[in-house]
C-alpha cells in the first residue's frame, strides 16, 4: 500500500514537473510589444522578441515575392534541367510560405508581409538579365542560376538567424519548423550549383568564345571594305588627274 502511495504521489509529482515545463514554455512565448512614449528604449527581451517577429514577415514577403519570381525564370530558362530546377522549387517555396504561416499561428500573429528590400533587389536583377541576355542561350541560364543563388543565400542567412532565435527564445516547435526550410533552400543552393557545374558554365563561355571571335571576324571583314573602297577612290582620282 505505502509502494501504492510513493506511485501515485510519484506521477503527480510528474503531471506537475509537465505543468511547470508547459507554463515555462508559454512565458517564453513572444508577446506583442507596444511602444512606450515615456521609455526610449526596449529591453532586451522585448527587442529580441520584435526584430524575431520582424525577421519573420522579411522572409514571408520574400517567399511570396519569389514564387512570382521563380515562374518567371521558369519560363526564361534555356535548359530543360533548369526549367524542372526552377518548377520545383517553386512548389517548394509555396510550402515554405505555408509554413510559415503555421509559425506566425503558432505566435498568435497574422500571417503579414514586411517589404524586403534585400530580395527586391535581387529580383531587379534577375529581370535585367532576362533582358540582357540572349533568349535560348546557356549564357542566360548561367546568369539565371548566379541570381537564383543569391536569393537563396539570402533566405539560407536569414532562417539560419530566425532558427538560432527561436531555440534562444525557447520556441522549439517552430525552430523546427523553420530548420526545416533551412535544410531544403541549402539542399537547393547546392543542386544549382551542380547543374552549373556539370556544363550550363561551360558551355556558356563557349558561347561568349563563339561570340567574340564573330565580332573579330565581323570586324576583320569591315575593315577590308573600308580599305578597298579607299582604293577605288584613290585610283579614281589618279584616273582624272592623267586626264588632265
Amino acid at each position: 500500500m505505502q509502494g501504492g502511495g510513493g506511485n501515485r504521489q510519484g506521477s503527480q509529482s510528474n503531471r506537475q514537473g509537465s505543468e511547470s515545463s508547459r507554463q515555462g514554455g508559454q512565458a517564453n512565448r513572444p508577446q506583442r510589444v507596444t511602444g512606450s512614449s515615456g521609455s526610449a528604449q526596449m529591453d532586451g527581451q522585448q527587442y529580441l522578441h520584435k526584430f524575431f517577429s520582424d525577421q519573420l514577415k522579411d522572409i514571408y514577403y520574400a517567399e511570396q515575392k519569389l514564387v512570382q519570381a521563380l515562374a518567371t525564370m521558369r519560363d526564361a530558362a534555356t535548359t530543360e534541367e533548369l526549367r524542372d530546377a526552377f518548377e520545383d522549387h517553386l512548389h517548394q517555396t509555396e510550402r515554405h510560405a505555408r509554413r510559415l504561416e503555421r509559425v506566425f499561428e503558432n505566435l498568435d500573429m497574422r500571417p503579414e508581409g514586411k517589404r524586403c528590400e534585400a530580395i527586391e533587389g535581387i529580383i531587379r536583377e534577375v529581370q535585367q538579365i532576362i533582358e540582357e541576355t540572349e533568349e535560348g542561350s546557356l549564357t542566360r541560364d548561367a546568369a539565371l542560376i548566379m541570381g537564383a543563388q543569391k536569393a537563396e543565400h539570402y533566405e539560407i542567412a536569414t532562417y539560419g538567424g530566425l532558427v538560432t532565435f527561436a531555440i534562444t527564445m525557447g520556441l522549439y516547435e517552430e525552430a523546427d519548423l523553420l530548420d526545416r526550410t533551412l535544410v531544403e533552400e541549402e539542399i537547393t543552393d547546392s543542386l544549382l550549383t551542380d547543374i552549373a557545374e556539370e556544363y550550363i558554365n561551360i558551355e556558356a563561355e563557349l558561347e561568349s568564345l563563339d561570340t567574340m571571335g564573330e565580332e573579330e571576324e565581323s570586324g576583320e571583314g569591315e575593315e577590308e571594305e573600308m580599305g578597298e573602297e579607299s582604293g577605288i577612290g584613290a585610283g579614281a582620282g589618279e584616273t582624272g588627274n592623267e586626264g588632265d
